[in-house]
């Protein structure tokens, strides 16, 4: 059976549609990039009795039995406008972790863009994607700073499927615990 995420037509799910929508439709501008940010848990894990490469007319095959190895979050941003993607990755998804996840976007806020007049940042509805979770983790004069620097959008509820980001997620993340990783701001590969 398949599932989907079926919305409930409401006013505040057409508005924030819309909002999300007209943030697709500008065209880019150096001055507005447009970020979309998503995260989801990710569960690590080890297959202790190996796999099988794949081979010519055949995929690649592991044993369905597994040793768990903990959990982590997975951070992905993305600028669809021009490809670019960053990924990173933390121990936890609190509104601390989303607080320093926009935190590592001051270096594309200050590095990247310095002379962006406002970084368009696309988010789903959890409850820590708010410029409240700067004030938690930041001085106040930092925190105001940083809030500043973006223009915020909010998906629906039940319309992650409007985020670049959340469809992203289902990409194979290399976590293992060997391989927890940060990947700098690089062209996505086509």
């Amino acid at each position: 059976m398949t599932s989907w995420c079926i919305p409930k037509p409401s006013a505040s799910f057409v508005c924030k549609m819309e909002d999300v929508l007209e943030v697709y439709h500008r065209p880019y501008d150096p001055l507005l990039p447009v970020v979309c940010l998503d995260e989801r848990p990710k569960t690590l894990r080890d297959t202790p009795r190996g796999g099988l490469p794949a081979g010519p007319g055949r995929a690649a095959r592991q044993d369905y039995e597994y040793e768990r190895h903990g959990s982590c979050n997975v951070f992905l941003c993305v600028e669809p406008l021009i490809g670019r993607r960053q990924v990173s990755i933390t121990q936890r998804r609190t509104l601390l972790d989303f607080a320093d996840q926009l935190s590592v976007s001051r270096r594309m806020s200050d590095d990247l863009y310095p002379q962006a007049e406002k970084i368009v940042l696309v988010l789903d509805n959890l409850n820590t994607h708010t410029p409240a979770a700067l004030y938690e983790r930041f001085a106040p004069a930092e925190a105001r700073r940083l809030a500043s620097r973006f223009e915020w959008h909010w998906t629906p509820e039940h319309g992650s499927w409007l985020n670049p980001s959340a469809d992203g997620r289902s990409v194979s993340f290399p976590c293992s615990p060997a391989s927890v990783w940060h990947a700098a701001w690089r062209p996505s590969k086509q």
